[in-house]
């Protein structure tokens, strides 16, 4: 899910339950109005709202907000496409009929290549 890099640069994420939105802001490295701006474009992350619209992460918050960060961040990806790399990774398979379709394509590729040589 997230990055050996990531981990490495990033403090660990101490074994509480919840979290606020500063602490969340510190463990991922990214500030506060980020965070809620993130939570109207990933429908993904959603902390628990309290009394007086306070939030409060999850450890599963923190650890999506790491890798969102990491998309974004790292990896270059821009929102939208950030986005639709999460919603896909939970869709084993349609992952599953990718790679069959790649390793099709591959085999047709390489019978291509044998009738040319």
């Amino acid at each position: 899910m997230l990055e050996a890099s990531n981990n490495n640069e990033l403090p660990v994420i101490p074994g509480k339950r919840y979290f606020t939105i500063g602490e969340v802001s510190e463990l991922c490295g990214v500030k506060p109005h980020v965070l809620r701006y993130w939570e109207q474009e990933f429908t993904q992350l959603k902390p628990v709202k309290r009394r007086g619209n306070r939030r409060y992460y999850q450890r599963h918050d923190v650890l999506l907000i790491r890798e969102i960060r990491g998309l974004l961040y790292e990896q270059g990806f821009t929102i939208g496409g950030a986005r639709h790399q999460l919603e896909n990774e939970g869709k084993p398979e349609q992952n599953k009929q990718r790679k069959q379709l790649i390793q099709e394509l591959l085999l047709e590729l390489e019978e291509l290549h044998a009738m040319l040589a």
